[in-house]
């Protein structure tokens, strides 16, 4: 598990079925600032509004972003979770 601002990173054990190609590897892009959490290398994917990513065997992949460390994957699948936080109306995605 791996935090990427806004980002929870989880190693998932399948890719869920019925998963669609995702036309981009931008993971998620800032309101304010357009800055792109995008990874250099994979293949993403996306099921009921999720985000999954598979990093192939033998390969490393990078996610960047422009405020936050690069963070490298190994091979393997990888569900992106958008974090939230409490705020007094509820819960919000967190903005980043």
């Amino acid at each position: 598990m791996k935090r990427h601002g806004d980002l929870l990173i989880v190693k998932v054990k399948v890719m869920p079925e019925g998963a669609v190609p995702h036309a981009s590897r931008i993971l998620a892009e800032g309101e304010a600032t357009g800055h792109k959490h995008e990874l250099d290398s994979g293949d993403v994917y996306e099921k009921d509004g999720v985000l999954y990513f598979k990093v192939n065997m033998g390969k490393i992949s990078t996610l960047s972003h422009q405020e936050h460390h690069a963070l490298t994957f190994e091979a393997g699948i990888y569900k992106v979770v958008q974090q939230r936080e409490y705020v007094p109306d509820g819960w919000r995605n967190v903005a980043d």
